[in-house]
C-alpha cells in the first residue's frame, strides 16, 4: 500500500528531502532526527542489510510508489540486458508523473501525480489518468485546453523560472506542452539514489 501519513516523517526517516519541496528542507534542518519513540540521532553504523533497505525505501518513497510497484520496476530492469540499477532509474524517470516534475510544470512529484491522476493532461492527444504510464521518445504531453488558464500553472511557472529542464525533454511553457526527445541517460537520473544497495537488497 502507498504511504499516506505525514511526509515530513518519511523525510526524517531517510534523512533527505524526498519530495523536492522547500518546506521539508526546513523541517529537516530544524529536526533531522529519526522519528518515533525510539528515534534520535542517526546511527553511524548499520548492517549491510539495513543500508540496503534504507536505500530501497528512499528510492521508493522519492518516486511515491508502493513496494509492489517498485519490485515490478526492479524485476523489469533485472530482466533487461542493461545495467540493472541504471535501467531501474531510467524506468522511474520515464513515468508520466516524473516527466511532469522534470519538465518544471509541477514543482514536486506529489503535485505531478495529482495532475496526472486528475486527468489534467493528454498523452498524444488522449486524456490520461494513470501517473505511472511509461512515456516514449516522440510522445507529446499537453495540458487540456480548458485547464491551461488554471492559476496553479502560472504560479508554478514563476516558482520554477530558474529551473533548467533536462535535455531529453522539450518544454513549451506557454502552451504547457512537453515533447520526449530522447531516453534519459545516467547523467539525468535522480542523483540522491545509490542503486547498488537496492540491487543487493533484491539479490539476497
Amino acid at each position: 500500500m502507498r504511504y499516506t501519513g505525514p511526509k515530513a516523517r518519511q523525510c526524517r526517516r531517510e534523512g533527505v528531502n524526498l519530495f523536492a519541496s522547500p518546506k521539508y528542507q526546513k523541517i529537516l534542518a530544524k529536526n533531522p532526527n529519526i522519528p518515533g519513540m525510539h528515534g534520535g540521532k542517526r546511527l553511524g553504523k548499520m548492517t549491510e542489510y539495513a543500508k540496503q533497505l534504507r536505500e530501497k525505501q528512499k528510492a521508493r518513497r522519492m518516486f511515491g510508489i508502493s513496494e509492489k510497484q517498485f519490485k515490478r520496476y526492479f524485476d523489469k530492469a533485472d530482466r533487461s540486458k542493461e545495467v540493472t540499477g541504471d535501467k531501474l532509474l531510467q524506468l522511474l524517470e520515464l513515468r508520466l508523473d516524473n516527466v511532469l516534475f522534470r519538465s518544471g510544470i509541477a514543482v514536486t512529484r506529489m503535485q505531478a501525480r495529482q495532475f496526472a491522476s486528475h486527468g489534467l493532461f493528454t498523452l498524444n492527444g488522449k486524456r490520461i489518468t494513470v501517473p505511472s504510464i511509461e512515456v516514449k521518445v516522440g510522445d507529446i504531453i499537453e495540458v487540456k485546453s480548458n485547464k491551461k488558464s488554471s492559476p496553479i500553472f502560472a504560479s508554478n511557472k514563476e516558482e520554477m523560472k530558474d529551473y533548467i529542464v533536462p535535455d531529453w525533454i522539450k518544454v513549451d511553457t506557454g502552451a504547457i506542452k512537453i515533447e520526449i526527445l530522447a531516453m534519459p541517460e545516467v547523467k539525468h537520473f535522480e542523483q540522491m539514489i545509490n542503486t547498488q544497495p537496492v540491487v543487493e537488497f533484491y539479490s539476497r
